[in-house]
């Protein structure tokens, strides 16, 4: 994964990166659709990061990219906290059926249970999925069904509430893209995630998509 954000506008709650699978970097092929380079927004790094129930070498950065092994199913927190923000994260799976996430307003209390913890698992919050296409593939094969997930940027709660923007998946909890944008492994994705007042809007690739 390489990651890009720039936040602004910080106060309050967490965010919080999950990685679930392999996650590489190489030299990002996608240029920001927004001017990121105006006051008021800055690049974060490695200080800006702490672990919270991962391996010793589930995260690393290299360059200022950010890589993830998936290994153990666990969370990197920002040590800031932050309310209302905007963010521009460019990632890349570099395997098949890669699956990982930003979660958006995480719970404080969600994130001292998996630090106490140590074990895997993830926080509650929003997230706002970062899965290949060959996840669904994977599904299928294994006789699951496909219909309740999408991999074009997905954006759900996890153990706490959220209306979602339409189109809806079945079960009404998970806000499906409008348009299919994501680009599969191999290759970059642009994700510009804006989580102003209690709405989160996902633009995949330079168009809005998803949110709630």
């Amino acid at each position: 994964m390489k990651y890009y954000p720039k936040t602004k506008r910080w106060a309050g709650l967490l965010m919080t990166f999950a990685g679930m699978m392999s996650l590489v970097a190489q030299d990002p092929a996608i240029k920001p659709f927004i001017d990121d380079t105006q006051p008021g927004w800055r690049a974060l790094g490695a200080e800006d990061f702490a672990d919270v129930n991962s391996a010793s070498d589930t995260w690393s950065w290299k360059k200022g990219v950010l890589h993830c092994t998936g290994q153990p199913l666990s969370v990197l927190r920002t040590t800031q906290t932050y309310e209302n923000f905007e963010m521009v994260v460019e990632w890349s799976h570099q395997k098949p059926a890669g699956n990982s996430g930003v979660f958006v307003w995480v719970t404080p209390e969600s994130i001292q249970r998996l630090t106490q913890a140590g074990k895997p698992g993830l926080p509650d919050g929003i997230e706002v999925q970062i899965l290949d296409h060959a996840y669904t593939d994977r599904v299928k094969a294994s006789g699951g069904k496909t219909d309740w997930f999408g991999t074009n940027g997905d954006v759900f709660p996890v153990r706490v509430k959220m209306t979602p923007f339409p189109p809806v998946s079945p079960n009404g909890q998970r806000s499906f893209p409008r348009k299919h944008l994501a680009k599969g492994h191999g290759e970059w994705n642009h994700y510009y995630i804006r989580a102003i007042n209690g709405e989160e809007r996902l633009w995949v690739n330079g168009e809005e998509v998803s949110g709630g």
